[in-house]
């Protein structure tokens, strides 16, 4: 086993609960997990937000979701959905296509450049994956997925 979160972080008085040793733990897991998938899908030109839009509009298929259908199934809840899809238009990974008889719907879809590299990424994503919790059991990752889920159903969910 590794050092514990009081080690790392050179705290040298107990926690004053557990429930806070373990939010600190949740947080401090969550910011090394994060900063190892930012710096992954910069090496691929992405961020991990546009790489959720890319397995989104996978997912969804040759009709595409419109700009609000995708801000809902995003992992990180984003205000500006239209400024990031945007920016993937303009970096050729996805496109708009407008309704002739409703111009509020404007479904998103993958382009050939988008669904290649979402492709691709595949095998390297589950190699990461595999690196971050392979050593786990599988009864220890069933443990975390249900005590994870456990937690978030008590939160709001905005």
């Amino acid at each position: 086993m590794g050092a514990s979160l009081r080690d790392e972080i050179k705290q040298h008085r107990p926690f004053r609960s557990l429930e806070e040793e373990a939010g600190l733990n949740l947080l401090r897991t969550t910011r090394l997990l994060l900063d190892r998938s930012e710096a992954f899908y910069r090496e691929h030109g992405l961020t991990p937000t546009q790489y959720n839009v890319l397995r989104i509009l996978r997912g969804a298929g040759d009709g595409g979701l419109g700009r609000n259908e995708i801000r809902e199934r995003l992992l990180d809840r984003m205000p500006d959905v239209t400024r990031l899809l945007d920016k993937m238009e303009d970096m050729g990974l996805v496109k708009r296509l407008r309704s002739t008889t409703d111009r509020r719907c404007v479904p998103t879809t993958l382009t050939d450049k988008g669904r290649d590299l979402v492709n691709a990424l595949d095998d390297p994503v589950a190699a990461m994956q595999r690196e971050q919790f392979g050593h786990l059991t599988p009864g220890q990752l069933h443990s975390l997925i249900e005590t994870l889920t456990l937690i978030r159903a008590r939160l709001p969910q905005e």
